[in-house]
């Protein structure tokens, strides 16, 4: 038999939790049960590959310290991982066993926390050990409590070599007809691999960098795409330009549907097309785009959309008056 230890907590010298574990693994130790520690705090940055750790376990202890609220970070990501990478093949005929020390309130709750997820995980929770300690030397020597420790050890080795089986829960219930977390549908040695990655830095980092490379691309494409689509009618205006001599005016035309308004700047044979404000402006003019469209496919001009109330402008209107004979469609 074998079982895996997942210590959840800081790992300080008065961790009364550090103290309970190592009495349960000198009990399982005596009962010929193979015992492996892993102290989460050494593995925070491979915690994604702990799950893989389950290949050839009979049974788990998850173990932490209530130091203020719940279970602590450490776990929490360990389970995190363990519903992301986990084998659940693997973990729904694993017996898990709580164990939680508190130096505050919240013990029983942490330890409720620790089942409900493994149950949600689909694995099988047994009978755990929680307890509020305030004096760490008190407890130690405590033979009571010392004896309630290696009792709840002995559980657990009967529990996984008689396989106790236990009555359905409400979690699984829900796990089974509510819960809808989207998940990988991996099998377990792409899980394994997966986990690898997500555990490498250097990996994750290139990965990260290669994702923005490829966003600023995509919407340095996306950005020509959308300039060309926001500045519609420049190039019909270049190409009927007509220069008159000695004729200098600026036009603003608002176009409705279009953020910014047309410019226009004309300096005998220079033209200058573009959107935005400018201060220097002769002739404001406001109309819709089936107008300007219709101007551009020849079939009305800016003096007689102006006549029939099509285009609103102010300024000057013999400069108004001009925009056909520059720009005759």
């Amino acid at each position: 038999m074998k079982i895996n230890i997942y210590y959840g907590g800081r790992g300080l010298l008065d961790d009364p939790t550090l103290y309970v574990i190592s009495r349960i693994e000198n009990v399982l130790k005596e009962l010929r049960v193979k015992v492996e520690r892993y102290n989460i705090y050494e593995h925070k940055n491979e915690i994604a590959t702990l799950p893989q750790t389950f290949k050839d376990v009979d049974g788990i202890i998850l173990a932490t310290t209530v130091e203020w609220l719940g279970i602590g970070g450490y776990m929490q990501q360990f389970l995190d991982a363990c519903w992301l990478y986990g084998d659940k093949e693997k973990i729904s005929n694993t017996y898990m066993q709580p164990i939680v020390m508190s130096t505050t309130y919240g013990e029983r709750e942490a330890e409720t926390t620790l089942c409900n997820a493994w149950e949600i995980l689909g694995g099988l929770p047994c009978s755990g050990l929680c307890g509020y300690v305030e004096d760490i030397t008190t407890f130690q020597l405590n033979k009571e409590y010392n004896l309630i420790i290696e009792k709840r050890a002995e559980n657990l080795y009967r529990t996984i070599s008689q396989k106790i089986k236990s009555l359905p829960t409400s979690n699984q219930a829900v796990k089974q007809s509510v819960l809808r977390t989207q998940q990988l549908n991996l099998t377990p040695q792409e899980s394994e691999q997966l986990s690898k990655y997500v555990s490498d830095d250097t990996y994750v980092k290139q990965q990260k960098e290669d994702i923005e490379e490829l966003a600023t691309m995509f919407k340095d494409m996306l950005g020509q795409q959308a300039s060309t689509d926001d500045m519609p009618y420049i190039k019909e205006l270049e190409a009927h330009f007509i220069p008159l001599r000695e004729f200098k005016a600026c036009y603003s035309f608002n176009i409705e549907g279009i953020k910014n308004p047309l410019y226009i700047k004309v300096d005998e044979d220079k033209l200058d097309i573009h959107y935005g404000e400018e201060d220097i402006v002769d002739v404001y003019a406001k109309f819709s785009k089936s107008i300007m469209e219709s101007i551009i496919d020849g079939h009305m001009t800016f003096q007689r959309a102006f006549m029939t109330g099509e285009m609103t402008a102010k300024g000057n209107f013999k400069t108004l008056r001009m925009l056909d004979q520059i720009f005759p469609f």
